[in-house]
């Protein structure tokens, strides 16, 4: 018998953001292997699609979270490298604080103390 692997998720509005900004936090990185780390990071679960992936990194760029700059890759190629700036650090805990509060409100909700259900 084989195990069944995980489905995907799908992401809520806005995680994405908060995904890249913690991908970031580690370092330097390119597009393609930000999207990597979040899948092998997320055990596979979650899958950064290049359609989403470009068009919110350009958004963070618009608003001053990250910077790019145009660098050689480990391989040799011209490649586009974003890193995290001060104040996509400052959004980043601003973000992962209501995650958490949220993440908390769900577990509550979704595995209540008290079992009844009226």
């Amino acid at each position: 018998m084989t195990a069944k692997p995980p489905s995907r998720v799908e992401l809520l509005q806005g995680t994405l953001d908060v995904l890249i900004l913690r991908t970031l936090l580690t370092g330097p990185s390119h597009g393609h292997a930000i999207a990597k780390y979040i899948q092998r990071t997320s055990e596979e679960l979650l899958q950064v699609e290049t359609g989403s992936l470009y068009p919110a990194l350009h958004r963070l760029e618009t608003k001053g979270w990250i910077a790019a700059s145009w660098e050689l890759s480990d391989k040799g190629k011209r490649a586009r490298y974003y890193r995290l700036t001060a104040r996509g650090r400052k959004q980043l805990a601003t973000e992962q604080s209501k995650w958490e509060a949220f993440s908390r409100a769900m577990a509550l909700i979704l595995n209540p103390v008290d079992q009844q259900v009226e």
